[in-house]
C-alpha cells in the first residue's frame, strides 16, 4: 500500500471516529435540550394550574354560598377550575392534556388508568416524592408527562370526601354515595398530571442534528481533501522525485539535477542530504575513474 493511501485510510479512520463520536454528542445534547425545553413548558402549565386552584380555594370559594339546599356552586372547588383553565388551553394547543386522578374519586372519569395509578402509589410509598416525570408512548408519538402528588392539606376538601353525609347534597345527587368519600387529613389521594407532546421538539432536534451533521461532514470533507493535496504537494511528489532519481542513480545515470534545498522542513533536510550524497558519488566515481586510468 502506497504513503498516499495509507495516509488517507488513516485520516478517514480518524474523521469516522470523530464524526461519530460528535453525532453521538449533539444528538445527546440536542434531544436533552428538547426534552427540557418540554419539560419546562410542563412545569409552567403545571404552575398555572395550580394557581387556578389556589386562588379557586383562597378567593372564591369563601366567597360563594349555596342558592339553594341542593345545588352546589362548582366555581369553588379546585379541579373544576383546573379543569376549566386546561379547556381554554387546549383549544389553542389541543395536545396538552391535564388529569387530575385519585384511587377512590368521586368522579368516575377521575379513576387512574394504570399508568396513572402507579405514580400515585409510588407519590403515597414516598411521601416526600413530590414530583415525578416521564416519558411514555402514545399513538400520537411520545408524550412528556409531570405530576405531582394532591393531598389534603386542610380540613376544606374533607367538607366534601370525608362522609357522605357532611358531602353537598348536590355532589351526593350527581355522584352517589359509594364512590370519593374516607379521605383523611394529610393523606395523598391522587396525583395532578400535565401531558405534553414531545413530537415538534424532537423534529425541530432532528433537523438541528441533521444540520450540524451536514456541516460537520461538509468540514471534514474539505480537510480532508486539502490535507490530501498538501500531502501530495509536501511529501509524496518529492520523495517520489527523490525515489526514482536514487533509482536512476543506482543504474549509472548520474545525470539527475539537484533538488531543491529551501525550506526548513524535514524534506528539505532530505533534499539537502541527498544533493550532497549525489555529489559525494559523482566525485567517487570521477576519482575512480581518474585512478583506474592512471594505472
Amino acid at each position: 500500500m502506497k504513503l498516499r493511501a495509507k495516509f488517507n485510510l488513516m485520516l478517514g479512520v480518524v474523521f469516522s471516529i470523530g464524526l461519530g463520536f460528535s453525532g453521538y454528542l449533539s444528538y445527546t445534547q440536542l434531544n436533552e435540550n428538547a426534552r427540557n425545553e418540554v419539560l419546562g413548558n410542563a412545569g409552567v402549565l403545571m404552575e398555572s394550574l395550580l394557581a387556578a386552584r389556589t386562588w379557586a380555594v383562597k378567593e372564591v370559594g369563601p366567597n360563594l354560598r349555596e342558592t339553594e339546599d341542593d345545588e352546589f356552586l362548582m366555581m369553588g372547588v379546585p379541579p373544576y377550575v383546573a379543569n376549566k383553565l386546561m379547556e381554554d388551553v387546549k383549544k389553542r394547543y389541543p395536545e396538552f392534556g391535564y388529569r387530575e386522578v385519585a384511587l377512590n374519586p368521586m368522579n368516575p372519569k377521575d379513576h387512574p388508568a394504570d399508568w396513572e395509578a402507579k405514580i400515585v402509589d409510588q407519590f403515597r410509598s414516598q411521601p416526600d416524592y413530590k414530583e415525578h416525570w416521564g416519558i411514555r408512548q402514545t399513538p400520537t408519538g411520545p408524550m412528556l408527562y409531570l405530576a405531582r402528588p394532591i393531598n389534603i392539606p386542610s380540613s376544606g376538601c374533607l367538607g366534601c370526601h370525608s362522609k357522605p353525609e357532611n358531602a353537598p347534597a348536590h355532589l351526593v345527587k350527581e355522584y352517589g354515595s359509594s364512590a370519593g368519600f374516607g379521605w383523611k387529613l394529610k393523606e395523598i389521594v391522587g396525583a395532578q398530571i400535565v401531558s405534553v407532546p414531545m413530537a415538534i421538539p424532537i423534529a425541530n432536534a432532528q433537523r438541528m442534528f441533521i444540520t450540524f451533521m451536514g456541516a460537520l461532514s461538509g468540514v471534514f470533507l474539505v480537510l480532508f481533501v486539502l490535507l490530501d493535496v498538501m500531502l501530495v504537494r509536501l511529501i509524496i511528489k518529492p520523495l517520489g522525485a527523490m525515489a526514482q532519481a536514487a533509482n536512476e542513480i543506482s543504474k549509472g545515470n548520474l545525470e539527475i539535477s539537484e533538488f531543491n534545498e529551501s525550506g526548513k522542513d524535514e524534506v528539505a533536510y532530505l533534499a539537502v542530504s541527498f544533493n550532497r550524497m549525489r555529489r559525494s558519488l559523482v566525485k567517487a566515481l570521477a576519482m575512480f575513474n581518474r585512478t583506474s586510468g592512471a594505472k
